[in-house]
């Protein structure tokens, strides 16, 4: 008895003394990614974990509130599981009210998503059809105004503190009620006969297209556009060598932006629109009869949102949890919203110096995280029972997502889960990393980033699946 209470005294002391090493070690490498960044005067925020205890096996400055850029987007889903739900879904009802069209918005932010309909094998512009499908099916050739409710938000679409020269681009879009297509146009600039030609998708007179592009003979295609102080009126300019394009340009007014196509496409299939298109709440009392329903489910969202990064996706939640939280499930705003977010992050015992919420995306440069809030909320979600749901929303490093292109190696393809971040001079990397010493979860946080903190950052992440198998290796050679 003797003997065998010897041995496992021997082998505590080894795995304790290997476990001391491993730290060492695991530190001393990371520091040294870090300290050539430093030279620059790049600042981390950094955390590491071991999932199954919560044990802190490597931190630097984890505590310090930094600009997050995407890695907010963590935040979000997180805080969408824990609200809606993993079995939520978005629903937009189509219905009547006398001779009237109505559809009211649910705040989906996939609806007409290109990447979500090409996974279901929807083409564009589907739910047009459906609608006109089941019009006929009803036996309704004519209708009168069409009507989009989108009050499950309120008015404001826009952040604030978003950088206003970035409204036209698709991570910028307006956050509604009612979306469709991100929110956003693809032109295309041609040179046909000698001259340039712009081409919109989806086809609309939604908006006043004004093209300023100079058709060229040689050198590289530069096509862009700008905004007019009028809404939905676009200037494209540049020189265009042949085709410039598809590039995607937020819309405004998405509401009435999907009332005109709907009313366009309503015509091209032969049900005459009598009246006009207006956005505004539906009369409660308007004896509404429901026709149609499309939904899309929350891990539709997560993945969108943390996979791909699509920024609706994430402001969406953000007002979804908002409208949810209050009685009559309107009027989501982002002022709620943060309220909400805050009280979750409290709830975890991050201390309020830690973080900052402004908006759902990580677009605004007023949002403020530590790496110790991030590796809270995830390790948050890795104990609860929804976890296997929330990582498979993660991009997955060698494989698809935002990482995709990095960690091609085998020893690292396929076992790094995780959200990238980028602004300029911000850079962020925060998820988990499955090892054969267990899952570590992780954030990184880089701000005065350069052009080098992307691979300092993929560096660490690497780091720390190597020193698990060193340490691993040590254990079966003792």
């Amino acid at each position: 008895m003797k003997t065998e209470a010897k041995k496992l005294l021997v082998a505590l002391i080894f795995s304790v003394c290997l476990t001391s090493f491993a730290k060492a070690d695991l530190a001393k490498q990371i520091n040294g990614i870090i300290g050539k960044s430093s030279q620059a005067k790049v600042r981390f925020s950094i955390r590491i974990l071991k999932a199954d205890t919560g044990e802190t096996v490597y931190a630097h400055d984890a505590n310090n509130a930094m600009v997050p850029a995407s890695n907010m987007k963590v935040i979000i889903t997180a805080a969408a599981l824990k609200y809606l739900g993993p079995d939520y879904k978005y629903k937009t009802k189509v219905g009547l009210c006398g001779d009237s069209l109505v559809v009211i918005g649910s705040g989906d932010p996939l609806l007409g998503d290109e990447n979500t309909d090409t996974k279901y094998g929807r083409k564009a512009g589907w739910i047009f059809e459906d609608i006109a499908a089941v019009l006929k099916k009803n036996g309704i050739a004519n209708i009168g105004d069409i009507i989009v409710d989108a009050g499950v938000f309120d008015n404001q679409r826009v952040n604030p503190d978003w950088p206003k020269e970035q409204l036209n681009f698709w991570y910028a879009c307006e956050v509604c009620g009612l979306n469709f297509n991100d929110n956003c146009v693809k032109i295309t600039a041609k040179t046909v006969d000698g001259k340039a030609v712009i081409e919109i998708e989806p086809q609309t007179g939604f908006l006043d297209i004004t093209n300023k592009v100079v058709p060229v003979q040689g050198g590289k295609s530069t096509v862009g556009s700008y905004r007019q102080p009028e809404p939905n009126k676009i200037v494209v300019h540049g020189k265009c060598r042949g085709k410039a394009g598809p590039f995607d340009v937020a819309i405004e007014q998405p509401a009435l932006f999907f009332a005109t196509l709907l009313s366009e496409n309503l015509g091209r299939a032969g049900i005459k629109v009598n009246g006009r298109v207006v956005e505004r709440p539906i009369d409660p009392n308007c004896g509404f009869k429901p026709l149609a329903e499309y939904s899309t489910p929350l891990a539709d969202c997560l993945e969108r949102a943390n996979k791909n990064s699509l920024g609706l996706a994430a402001e969406g939640m953000l007002k979804t949890i908002a409208a949810n939280a209050r009685a009559d499930k309107k009027n989501g705003s982002w002022a709620e919203g943060r309220q909400v977010i805050s009280q979750y992050l409290l709830s975890l015992g991050i201390d309020k110096g830690e973080f900052n919420i402004d908006d759902g995306s990580g677009l605004s440069r007023e949002n403020r995280l530590s790496a110790n809030a991030l590796t809270a909320v995830l390790l948050d979600v890795y104990r609860g029972k929804n976890w296997q749901l929330y990582k498979d929303c993660l991009a997955e490093g060698g494989v698809e997502g935002t990482i995709g292109r990095y960690f091609k190696e085998e020893k690292y393809k396929g076992k790094i889960f995780g959200k990238t971040g980028y602004i300029e001079k911000v850079k962020s990397f925060s998820g988990v990393c499955n090892t054969k010493k267990g899952d570590y979860i992780f954030s990184i946080l880089a701000n005065n980033a350069n052009d080098h903190s992307r691979e300092a950052i993929n560096d660490i992440a690497e780091a720390i699946i190597d020193e698990a198998e060193k340490q691993e290796q040590a254990k079966n050679s003792g």
